[in-house]
């Protein structure tokens, strides 16, 4: 016999919801315990959304995977186990899960993200982002006096490379300090604003403060932005927004609960 697909694997959810039987014959009859159709086409259903060919193999495969499933939910009667507190309530947020996730799907197939939605918030994240990209180093210091230093040394001549050694940031100063290819929007405010003033090649002449501490800045690098194309990115905006919605449902909901 074929082996099961690992997705139909016991631990899934689904196969702790008890469906209603349909009109239809069941799908086998176990102990003269009866599985409905209508379990074995959510079960089938999944597999087919997740990729799954439409074959006879899959169609036995979810079948006999129902049976094993209704043996062994059977000796778990038999010894009780469906009767203990804990397994009844990881049974109710099972099924509570289920129902969750119909009503979300619900809720976004009467509230999709419109087109004009989406264009607006590409452009408003086009605009964000600005014509130029930067690649800035940077230092990072607790005190000021301690940046002072810094500057004075590469006026002195020594490498911005081997300073950024000293930087209170992990993530780059065993890289010579360097920040990458960014747009301004990826930094705190006063981070960018020091940036964009500076030339090719240039570091900043005084300490730049921040949330994070003392910043001293070289820009190595810029060159004109290309923003990716709308279609490229629609998908991952559409996500985006398509749960802000969601959210804002559940908030809203939440606001108009009576909670004691």
């Amino acid at each position: 016999m074929k082996r099961f697909p690992s997705r139909l694997a016991l631990g899934l959810m689904a196969g702790l919801i008890a469906h209603a039987a349909g009109a239809a014959a069941p799908t086998a009859t176990v102990n003269g315990t009866a599985i409905p159709t209508t379990r074995a086409d959510v079960m089938f259903n999944e597999q087919r959304a997740q990729g799954a060919p439409d074959t006879p193999q899959l169609r036995d495969a979810v079948r006999e995977e129902l049976i094993r499933r209704e043996v062994m939910a059977q000796e778990a009667a038999k010894k009780g186990i469906d009767k203990k507190a804990d397994v009844l309530a990881q049974m109710d947020l099972a099924r509570q899960a289920v129902l969750l996730r119909a009503y979300i799907q619900d809720f976004v197939k009467a509230n999709p993200v419109t087109e004009a939605e989406l264009k607006k918030e590409y452009e408003g994240i086009k605009s964000q982002m600005g014509a130029k990209e930067y690649k800035p180093r940077h230092v990072l210091l607790e005190t000021e006096e301690e940046a002072k230093s810094v500057i004075t040394k590469l006026r002195a001549g020594e490498k911005f490379e081997t300073l950024a050694k000293q930087s209170k940031d992990p993530g780059s100063k065993d890289n010579g300090g360097d920040l990458g290819w960014s747009n301004p929007g990826m930094f705190v405010k006063p981070f960018s604003e020091a940036m964009v003033k500076l030339e090719k090649g240039q570091y900043s002449a005084t300490p730049v403060k921040s949330d994070f501490g003392y910043h001293v800045i070289q820009l190595d690098d810029v060159r004109d932005l290309k923003a990716p194309d709308f279609a490229e990115v629609k998908p991952q905006i559409e996500q985006r927004l398509q749960q802000q919605k969601i959210e804002k449902h559940i908030m809203e909901l939440r606001g108009k609960a009576k909670v004691q």
